[in-house]
């Protein structure tokens, strides 16, 4: 059933190219608006539907882990271990995206001139505004907003409260949010039915607006792009290989379903319950994914960093401006710092290099160049993005899970009672995932 999914998906993708490119040679233009738009419609309205389960599905998955686990304390190890992950990752795949596209020399010879208006909104990243804006003022505003920091914060804290009344005997409510995750797992199910319409719709859309036109006029900078993104992906892969071993190849094949929905709708959230799915498969525990990605999505973006890095490489070669490997070094740093803060950020990318860009001298209208082609790009940096995170996950996961194990049969010897047992849902989980 996995696989034929995965198929009616990547069938969907195929065949909204196809659709896209049809209709962008054959219908006039008003008309080409108006199809344009009914696709937008459809695509909107699947991406809703995916945004109505994000909070709840985070919510439920992260409180339901942390009530179920031995100590709370091992919550804070979790944290240190992915933050340094996210961290690190971010600066590799930030020089590397730097790297590239000098390698590359995208934009040599473009030769833009400076002039007009960066077309979009450039507001500058206030990082005090973002640290502040990490603890809700309201857990309804967050679940609202879809917030994945604010959820964390909140769900971290009220699943720790309920662990220590669950220590002395009182679970009814740690029993509800069992419940409650078990029946956003299954509503999330039925969504996901839903996906290959989406994913048609949303491919089917950018191409019958742009057609092959963006790719000619900037074909250089999406190929190079692309190229690199391609070779991130090997790395990304050969590092999970070092961690996982065989194992790695596994992971790969689970997320390329979400993968595929990440590229098509450009939104990672679209992405997130397949991802979470994918990833229970693979064996690692619900508490630990539902901590742990949510972080990733505010603060390991590698496809999101590797594009701020090679676009702004684009933009120097593109306008001929001579600027020294110091400033291209600390323009790199500020894009680095600025991404921790676009997480649910339309289009965060380019905002951040919007931001961040014209201090540096580059013009912003620049930016206008980008917007253009923006929508092509991000399809394969949202993709990217989640590889990341199954990535990351997998990796800090398996560790964190096997010590939790040992911390739990520990508690359970000492005791002198019998290791706790798994529940029956996530027992049938385990076995599944091992006869896979």
């Amino acid at each position: 059933m996995k696989n034929k999914s995965t198929m009616w998906i990547l069938a969907a993708l195929v065949i909204g190219i196809i659709t896209g490119l049809v209709f962008h040679w054959l219908l006039p233009d008003a008309t080409r608006e108006s199809v344009v738009s009914v696709l937008d419609t459809v695509t909107h309205m699947f991406l809703n539907l995916i945004k109505m389960i994000i909070a709840p599905l985070i919510f439920a998955t992260l409180v339901s882990g942390i009530a179920g686990a031995a100590k709370s304390a091992g919550v804070g190890k979790l944290f240190g271990r992915s933050m340094i992950w996210f961290l690190s990752a971010s600066v590799l795949v930030g020089a590397f995206g730097f790297i590239t596209a000098h390698v590359l020399n995208v934009g040599h010879g473009l030769n833009l001139v400076a002039g007009g208006d960066a077309g979009m909104e450039t507001k500058t990243l206030d990082y005090a505004e973002f640290v502040t804006n990490i603890i809700p003022t309201s857990v309804f505003a967050a679940l609202t907003a879809n917030n994945p920091l604010q959820i964390l914060v909140f769900g971290a804290l009220f699943g720790i409260a309920l662990l220590n009344l669950r220590k002395k005997g009182r679970s009814s409510i740690a029993d509800a949010i069992d419940e409650l995750m078990g029946v956003m797992l299954k509503v999330t199910g039925y969504v996901m039915k839903a996906a290959p319409v989406g994913v048609f719709a949303g491919i089917a859309a950018a191409f019958t607006a742009e057609g092959l036109d963006a790719f000619a006029t900037y074909a250089s900078f999406i190929g190079g792009f692309y190229v690199s993104l391609s070779a991130l992906w090997v790395v990304m892969i050969a590092v999970a290989v070092g961690f996982l071993g065989k194992a790695a190849f596994r992971l790969v094949r689970i997320v390329r379903e979400p993968m595929v929905i990440a590229f098509a709708t450009s939104s990672s959230e679209a992405a997130l319950p397949k991802l979470i799915e994918g990833l229970t498969r693979f064996g690692i525990e619900k508490r630990t994914t539902g901590f742990v990605l949510p972080l990733g999505y505010s603060f390991n973006v590698d496809g999101s960093m590797m594009y701020m890095t090679f676009a702004s490489v684009f933009l120097i070669n593109a306008y001929g401006i001579d600027m020294d490997l110091g400033q291209q070094i600390a323009m790199t740093a500020m894009l680095l710092l600025s991404s921790k803060g676009m997480a649910g950020v339309p289009r965060g990318s380019l905002v951040v290099v919007a931001a961040v860009v014209p201090a540096f001298g580059i013009p912003a209208a620049g930016i206008g160049v980008l917007l253009v082609i923006d929508q092509l790009l991000d399809m394969g940096r949202t993709a990217t993005n989640i590889l990341g995170n199954a990535i990351a996950t997998a990796v800090i996961g398996r560790n964190h899970d096997r010590e939790s194990a040992l911390v739990d049969s520990t508690t359970a010897a000492s005791a002198g009672g019998a290791p706790p047992t798994d529940t029956a849902a996530e027992h049938q989980e385990r076995e599944h995932a091992t006869v896979r």
